[in-house]
């Protein structure tokens, strides 16, 4: 039964599923550009004027939150064996970044002025622009070792940049949860219960401690498997 488990692990996706794949990747690829793009032409080359009208969350928001809530395809995708990611590690990167837009900018007017969204904006784009690139190349077996390299090397500076402006997003959030009681439920009530969404966050928040150096480990075990302790020589393994 082992020997069989393994050799259904080890199967390639057949020819639909790759069509299916390379599809999500490249137009992701397709949308973290779009989302770079503006928001280099936010800050680069629009003058002070414009910032003062249009804040950063009303230039980019359409984008981000078509293009970053997509990434729960990638939960199913993993669930259902078309890739070989860990589900579970992979529903808590995709959760920690879906909290951050629906959860968190979405839900509070503080959070979409946080200096942390543009610190986050930016470290996710560049990230799923290599990352979704370097998916799709794998597909169709046609992947420059610059893109490997890059891969499994920019997230050394990108994943703590990102989580940094992720927390600053939550810290701009929190107060304005904690005092206007958003999405929370206070008794007396029907159902005879209470939620504090506030609370909620904070335990988000402390939630980073154990999590995010987990996850940070395990990225660095996936560069030594691939690239190898050094990571200057030819990739060893190819992997989702």
């Amino acid at each position: 039964m082992s020997a069989k488990v393994a050799a259904k692990s080890n199967k390639e996706p057949s020819s639909l599923a790759k069509i299916y794949l390379f599809a999500y990747n490249a137009i992701q690829v397709g949308g973290w550009s779009y989302i770079l793009y503006q928001l280099l032409n936010y800050y680069v080359l629009q003058g002070p004027q414009f910032r003062a009208q249009v804040t950063l969350w009303d230039y980019t928001r359409v984008a981000v939150i078509i293009f970053q809530n997509a990434a729960f395809v990638e939960i199913l995708n993993a669930a259902f064996g078309l890739v070989k990611s860990n589900p579970v590690v992979t529903t808590f990167q995709v959760f920690s970044r879906m909290m951050v837009v629906v959860g968190v900018v979405m839900a509070t007017p503080t959070g979409k002025v946080s200096p942390g969204l543009p610190i986050a904006l930016f470290a996710w784009a560049v990230t799923e622009i290599i990352r979704y690139g370097y998916y799709a190349l794998n597909i169709i077996k046609v992947v420059p070792h610059l893109v490997v390299f890059l891969r499994y090397t920019t997230f050394i500076a990108l994943y703590p940049i990102g989580v940094t402006g992720e927390l600053l997003c939550f810290w701009w959030a929190q107060n304005y949860a904690k005092e206007h009681s958003v999405w929370s439920v206070v008794m007396p009530n029907k159902w005879n219960a209470t939620f504090s969404y506030f609370a909620l966050l904070w335990i988000v928040m402390l939630g980073y401690i154990p999590i995010f150096p987990q996850l940070y480990l395990h990225m660095f075990a996936q560069r030594r498997k691939i690239l190898g302790g050094g990571g200057s020589g030819a990739p060893k393994k190819k992997a989702h």
